[in-house]
């Protein structure tokens, strides 16, 4: 978390109604956040390249986006050394074996199937928040790579 106790995301997900729920899911959980929304990956990756800004502590990363998709997004950032203390959350409708390993191996912190209703989402952005980061990474396996409310 950022010195000032104020957790930094952002999320990249095309789905405009996806990002409205998000925003309000995360105004009503009881940690203090600034959220970035960002509608497809180039957005992200133009952003985060910019080096007058401050970095996100959290990235809620969609994976089926158009231009530039999640996986390529986790690509690029997870081979720049500037964005190594970056936790990633994947963030997909999608629950296929070859997407999780994928997102696993190719360096996401988490995956976190998009919930199908606002209180499970809620729930969901609340416990990531809470999640000890360190310990998470320090124990992350398979088994623990997959987000279960």
């Amino acid at each position: 978390m950022s010195n000032n106790n104020i957790f930094n995301i952002i999320l990249v997900d095309d789905d405009e109604d996806d990002r409205i729920l998000f925003s309000e899911a995360l105004e009503e959980v009881s940690i203090k956040s600034n959220l970035l929304l960002f509608k497809h990956g180039q957005e992200l990756i133009d952003y985060l390249f910019n080096t007058e800004i401050v970095l996100p502590d959290l990235i809620f990363l969609d994976l089926n986006m158009p231009i530039k998709n999640g996986m390529q997004c986790l690509s690029d950032i997870r081979s720049n050394p500037r964005f190594k203390d970056i936790h990633i959350a994947m963030y997909s409708t999608s629950m296929t074996d070859k997407d999780i390993k994928d997102s696993f191996s190719n360096g996401a912190n988490i995956y976190v199937n998009k919930p199908n209703c606002f209180n499970k989402l809620k729930n969901t952005v609340e416990k990531i928040l809470q999640l000890n980061w360190k310990d998470h990474i320090q124990n992350l396996n398979f088994d623990t790579f997959l987000f279960r409310i």
